[in-house]
């Protein structure tokens, strides 16, 4: 299966009697929230578009809005007669109270309820086709929006595969550092317990051998660095599967950056302290991508 993105934008219109767009855009978001906008008169809609979206898309924040347009010809303006005498009633009556400029033919015509603009095709059958019509237009324009989703979603992986490459590379130099070498430890550890015997000869030999023995165990970044490549190939086998795996992918970037963290919290090296750093970079920029994922 193919990687996708929670990022897109998308746009499909049409119409004859009635030109209708549909937007759809795409961001971020834990779970799958879908926020739809009719215009007035096509809630109608609104739960089968809600079905065709959660149907086609698995996580995101998306916003999803139609707007209409009415062709000339498709409606007629009629002038309710009944509620426009009262307004000039109501008028006349406060025109005898103040002093006030008389109203003109447009102000008054821009009166809710004054004109009234019905569809000239406003039977059932017409609205059931027009419906289908314009709901058939949020499938083109959700197919576009998988469509952008998947192309994103292509670039991160190869993206998040070339981070893989460096957090790789970094596991290798660090398992292969020198500081790490039983020859190197064993000296550092000598010049160590010397100095401390110099400084004070009434310390027992024997005790402070033990004690260097175990820090030196505690300061082996072996399980780390079989951590890191372990997570490397799991991270690898997702990519492989695809899908919706962003969250699985977030979660193992957490415990790339736990490994990270320790190895360098262990490291009494200048040099393999520079390739943690170095490592937290890269799965700080892993993290950053994978966020962006389904």
């Amino acid at each position: 299966m193919a990687l996708n993105s929670m990022t897109g934008f998308a746009r499909a219109d049409g119409g004859d009697a009635m030109r209708w767009t549909w937007e759809l855009r795409s961001v971020n978001g834990k779970g799958l929230d879908v926020r739809i906008r009719l215009p007035s008169g096509f809630e109608r809609i609104e739960r089968d578009a809600r079905d065709r979206c959660t149907t086609k898309l698995g996580r995101g924040n998306v916003q999803v809005s139609l707007s209409t347009t009415a062709v000339a010809g498709a409606q007629t303006l009629t002038i309710n007669e009944d509620v426009l005498a009262r307004v000039i009633d109501a008028m006349a009556r406060i025109g005898q109270k103040i002093e006030a400029q008389p109203p003109t033919l447009d102000g008054i015509l821009a009166l809710r309820g004054v004109v009234e603009v019905e569809d000239i095709a406003a039977d059932e059958t017409a609205r059931d086709a027009l419906d289908a019509e314009i709901l058939a237009g949020l499938d083109a324009a959700l197919v576009d929006l998988a469509a952008m989703r998947g192309r994103e979603g292509a670039a991160i992986g190869a993206l998040l595969s070339a981070r893989l490459d460096e957090l790789a590379s970094l596991t290798a130099a660090a398992e292969a550092s020198p500081a790490r070498q039983p020859e190197t430890i064993r000296a550092r550890l000598a010049e160590q317990v010397a100095a401390l015997l110099d400084a004070a000869p009434a310390l027992d030999p024997d005790r402070l051998h033990q004690e260097a023995v175990l820090l030196a165990t505690k300061a082996d970044i072996r399980e780390e660095l079989d951590r890191l490549h372990a997570h490397i190939a799991a991270t690898r086998d997702l990519l492989a599967e695809g899908g919706p795996i962003g969250r699985r992918l977030d979660f193992l970037a957490q415990e790339f950056n736990r490994e990270v963290n320790t190895l360098c919290a262990k490291s009494n090296d200048r040099a393999l302290t520079a390739i943690g750093l170095d490592m937290k970079a890269v799965v700080d920029q892993l993290r950053e991508q994978i966020q962006n994922l389904e």
